[in-house]
């Protein structure tokens, strides 16, 4: 254990890079910085204990992306205004990294989804996706046609201003402010959240993540764009068919005993009901 070291990726802000430069004087050779601008997921050392991200959510998922499908689990600390993906915060971050070079930790499993898009019968994108897929028009003033199948059984065309296909992880993002439901990241599940829904009769939807769920684009679908984890954006043909569907790769994170998923909702939702 003592051999080994931590990663870090620093976001792009004064202050974290003013943490960082704190940590990475203590921590001497027992840190390596990883650029994920100009580094690939092919150089991180093997000896890495995790990666610990400066930063907040968007810093978070950019990583999670960046490593691609290598289990090397991930610790956030938030330095960003929301952070639910992050265990910790700046405040506690020595005594965090402490705890992981001491085993003082949990590793727990973030599900991904995988996102496929057809086009004229070829292939044209395959990404995982820890958060959602967003489809939505560019011109918010018209309404996006979404016809959702569900294991090849048509369920309905959603009239909105977009459709978010969420991971339990990404509940907690765009399709929280778009009405969807808070799930525990433990719950299998696949979330689609309208986005303003012409119909009020269209609601969220929570399916098992065993299921397959199709997506064909309808009406004028002109200047349709498809967001992933609302940092890639492709642009939509009207007979795009996108097809997403659980992924066999997952995440790993960093967690602690005393940092359960409910006391960081709690924070992060600022929720009290009279209680301590």
């Amino acid at each position: 254990m003592k051999n080994q070291r931590v990663g870090i990726v620093i976001k792009n802000e004064a202050h974290a890079q003013e943490q960082a430069r704190e940590l990475i004087k203590r921590l001497g050779d027992k840190c390596v910085v990883i650029d994920t601008q100009k580094d690939t997921d092919d150089t991180i050392p093997d000896d890495l204990i995790c990666i610990i991200v400066l930063g907040g959510d968007g810093t978070f998922l950019s990583v999670s992306r960046f490593i691609e499908n290598k289990y090397i689990p991930l610790m956030g600390v938030k330095f960003g205004e929301v952070g639910f993906l992050a265990e910790t915060t700046e405040e506690n971050l020595y005594g965090a990294v402490e705890a992981v070079f001491r085993g003082d930790y949990l590793i727990r499993e973030r599900s991904r989804l995988n996102i496929k898009v057809i086009r004229q019968g070829e292939q044209i994108i395959d990404v995982d996706v820890l958060n959602d897929a967003v489809i939505n028009k560019a011109a918010l003033s018209r309404l996006a046609y979404c016809a959702v199948y569900l294991d090849d059984t048509y369920l309905t065309t959603y009239r909105a201003d977009g459709l978010i296909v969420a991971t339990p992880t990404g509940s907690t993002a765009y399709s929280l402010a778009a009405g969807g439901p808070v799930v525990h990241p433990a719950v299998p599940s696949i979330i689609l959240t309208p986005i303003c829904p012409f119909t009020l009769t269209n609601r969220p939807l929570l399916i098992p993540d065993t299921t397959r769920v199709e997506i064909r684009l309808e009406g004028s679908p002109e200047d349709m764009i498809l967001t992933l984890d609302g940092q890639e954006g492709f642009e939509m043909d009207p007979k795009d068919k996108i097809f997403i569907r659980k992924s066999g790769n997952f995440v790993k994170t960093i967690s602690f005993e005393d940092q359960s998923y409910f006391k960081v909702l709690k924070t992060r939702l600022k929720w009290s009901g009279g209680r301590s």
